[in-house]
């Protein structure tokens, strides 16, 4: 069951250009602004959860609960919201291998420190000196992969 949680996430990772190319062509048909792009975005994906909810017999009568919710855990819809917003801005400012390798290096940075802490309720798992490393190898590749040719160019000056 776990390799099947892998390949889920690798998926996730792999369709998060394409959310953003698909965002960002929404934006130019509507000849509007990132913002009321993410808004339709989220809106279809409001409706797809909405029956993804009903079919998977989700109980919508939990929904009542909603008032004793603690104000933080509100900011999720609104982190996903400036996900979605900023990546239908920024990818075509900055191209799609530039944007993700940002995205992907803060969030495993991120992610160690969650991790190491538990922040939220999640459970603690250590750091270690080779997940340090492989977090140090995404920054060095997202490094890479925005000012790379840069580098490369001025050193073949050189």
């Amino acid at each position: 069951m776990v390799l099947v949680f892998l390949i889920m996430a690798f998926a996730i990772g792999l369709a998060i250009p394409l959310q953003s190319a698909v965002n960002n062509a929404l934006r130019v048909s509507l000849r509007s602004g990132s913002v009321l792009a993410a808004l339709v975005s989220f809106a279809v994906g409001t409706l797809a959860l909405l029956v993804a909810s009903a079919l998977a017999g989700q109980p919508f009568a939990a929904l009542a609960g909603l008032p004793r919710v603690p104000w933080w855990q509100w900011l999720g819809g609104f982190l996903g919201a400036f996900f979605v917003f900023g990546s239908t801005l920024l990818a075509p400012r900055i191209g799609l291998a530039a944007m993700v390798s940002l995205i992907v290096a803060g969030q495993v940075c991120s992610s160690l420190t969650f991790d190491r802490f538990g922040f939220m309720g999640l459970p603690v798992r250590g750091l270690s000196w080779v997940r340090l490393l492989g977090a140090g190898l995404i920054l060095a590749g997202a490094i890479l992969v925005n000012f790379g040719d840069r580098w490369l160019r001025a050193w073949q000056k050189n």
